[in-house]
């Protein structure tokens, strides 16, 4: 009869080598917090409870990772991995019939069928403890199986390995599953008789062995996804793993990405089949792009929505935005928050567009800034465009009707409306609605003086022999 599971997340300890005012686990990889990495990889394996281990920076910890199948159990000093576990004593008590996988929260890169074949040997060899092992062509930092005299297993910590010891290369990784039972009878006689004065989790591998309880280790070869991640270094190295399993991921959906070194893609974004991601992309913070898209050199996509057979050319930034099908937008274009692009429409060379809805077919070629407006179908808005929406005190709104057509460097001065199939003149400086179908112009007369220059110069000229 298979025992059920419990899992224990340490994520409790400030890590110093971050030198940072944030806690380690909080750190994100593709924007999502280092812990909540672990905290998926287990909950795929359905566990009955998921504890995570708190100290500093708990509500942060907690305010991240929520309440969705999480409890938290707080270790009021960080007293080490065995300490850490000890906190947890009374949560457990009632379930010591089954089974505590207890994991690192540092420990990102770790993936479910790693956990899901190291729980089925635990299971299969009956074992009490079972811990993870890797050899590691460089184990700077992991604590050493190695075997006492009496024929026991034994985690020596790095700090208080000798010279020999360290040059062995089975490391322990900080993976363990034990029987409940077994665990809480023999983890209150852990001591803290070593350098940093700590409870190490890793002497119950002995402690349960002297017991008669029966301890075995798991050596994965998936060496990869069991480094730690310590500094910001081991961070930047895990966060490369991460981008290019993405990568693959979506490389097997049907996309095309045609430089693997050079693109970022958040976990949770979306891309569809037969699109095309060129040289230096950043998608990130789920957004999602449809099918058969090109995505150009240095686009940089943020929150947005992206539908199907879009061009989103070179240097063009899109932020909480939504694009719809067969728009194309670019080059230099940046769209801010809140802006709706529809379908067919064209946004061309440098322009800026905040919280605007442009309509289906319409353009907007280059050099313009539309900001709080909303237009219409088939609009032409010429270059130089702009909506002038900000008074000192609010915003205002411009809204152009459908097949309006704005002339080179015009400006509106929001609240303003254009009417339907309307045309403003170029130059033109708007300030009252103009009604559908009309032709408004408002410059100022031209004159010109004949001459003026030649007598400036004799004046001048004049002016300098006194």
């Amino acid at each position: 009869m298979s025992r059920n599971l419990l899992t224990l997340v340490l994520a409790a300890g400030k890590g110093t080598r971050f030198k940072s005012n944030k806690i380690k686990v909080l750190h994100k990889l593709l924007n999502k917090p280092m812990v909540q990495w672990v905290v998926d990889s287990i909950r795929d394996l359905n566990p009955d409870k998921i504890y995570i281990i708190v100290g500093y920076q708990k509500e942060n910890v907690q305010q991240a990772i929520g309440s969705d199948g999480i409890e938290y159990v707080t270790q009021k000093e960080q007293l080490g991995t065995g300490h850490a576990v000890m906190a947890a004593y009374d949560e457990l008590k009632p379930d010591d019939e089954k089974d505590l996988l207890v994991i690192n929260g540092d420990l990102p890169l770790i993936q479910t069928k790693t956990l899901r074949l190291f729980h089925n040997y635990h299971r299969k060899q009956g074992n009490a403890l079972t811990f993870m092992t890797a050899d590691l062509e460089d184990p700077t930092g992991f604590g050493r199986l190695i075997q006492t005299p009496e024929g026991f297993l034994r985690i020596i910590e790095e700090k208080d390995a000798t010279p020999a010891q360290r040059k062995l290369k089975e490391a322990n990784v900080g993976i363990y599953l034990f029987r409940i039972k077994d665990m809480l009878e023999t983890i209150r006689r852990l001591n803290n008789k070593n350098i940093k004065s700590e409870y190490y989790l890793t002497d119950m591998i002995e402690i349960m062995g002297r017991s008669q309880k029966k301890v075995g280790s798991f050596k994965t070869n998936n060496v990869e996804e069991i480094v730690g991640v310590n500094d910001r270094m081991e961070l930047a190295k895990a966060i490369d793993v991460l981008r290019l399993r993405k990568i693959k991921e979506l490389t097997f959906q049907g996309v095309t990405i045609l430089d693997l070194s050079s693109v970022w893609i958040d976990h949770d974004v979306h891309i569809g089949s037969d699109t095309v991601i060129y040289p230096f992309v950043n998608i990130e913070c789920g957004s999602k792009i449809g099918r058969n898209c090109i995505l150009y050199s240095s686009t940089h996509i943020f929150q947005s929505e992206i539908g199907d057979d879009v061009r989103i050319l070179p240097s063009t930034v899109i932020e909480e935005s939504t694009i719809k099908k067969g728009a194309q937008i670019g080059p230099f274009t940046h769209l801010r928050p809140k802006t709706n692009i529809h379908s067919g429409a064209r946004v061309g060379n440098f322009v800026e567009m905040k919280n605007t809805v442009f309509g289906r077919g319409s353009k907007a070629g280059h050099l313009s800034y539309l900001g709080d407006a909303q237009i219409g179908e088939k609009v032409n808005i010429g270059a130089g465009t702009i909506t002038c929406n900000y008074d000192g005190i609010r915003k205002n709104k411009t809204i152009i009707d459908s097949e309006a057509f704005i002339g080179s460097g015009t400006e509106l001065v929001a609240p303003v409306k254009i009417g339907k199939k309307s045309y403003i003149g170029a130059g033109s400086t708007v300030t009252k609605n103009v009604s559908p179908e009309s032709l408004a112009v408002a410059r100022s007369r031209q004159i010109e003086k004949a001459g003026w220059v030649k007598r400036k110069k004799r004046k001048k000229s004049s002016g300098n022999r006194d």
